[in-house]
């Protein structure tokens, strides 16, 4: 399994495969660290933002990916916070897709955002 997943492309799932499960599943996510499986059947990651339009042009730049991919995750969208759950429905689980999507998601995501969002939260007014 190659290191760089983001340099890779999805492949569509067309069922009949088994999902990522126990060791294969839990070194392939080392490799996004930043997201967590769930009950072996999906992977989440929250991401926040200083404000609702950061959060938006992020969530529209993961669209843009998602349909490059052919791979579309489902997104939660509130302000400031985008959530990104990803399994592949074909088969009801995670395949090596779900990681590559992951780390191209992973790429979209500015590396101050938290950095900012905490420097702000610890302003107090004046």
């Amino acid at each position: 399994m190659p290191e760089d997943l983001a340099s890779q492309n999805c492949v569509p799932c067309r069922g009949g495969v088994p999902p990522m499960k126990g060791r294969e599943l839990q070194r392939i996510l080392q490799l996004v660290p930043e997201w967590k499986a769930v009950n072996e059947h999906h992977i989440t990651r929250l991401f926040t933002f200083p404000d609702f339009k950061q959060a938006l042009e992020f969530v529209n730049a993961v669209g843009e990916i998602a349909e490059q991919q052919g791979h579309h995750p489902d997104i939660l969208l509130t302000w400031g916070k985008a959530e990104i759950t990803l399994w592949t429905h074909k088969i009801d689980g995670l395949t090596q897709s779900d990681f590559i999507m992951a780390a191209k998601i992973d790429r979209l995501y500015p590396a101050d955002s938290v950095a900012d969002e905490n420097r702000s939260r610890r302003k107090t007014p004046a």
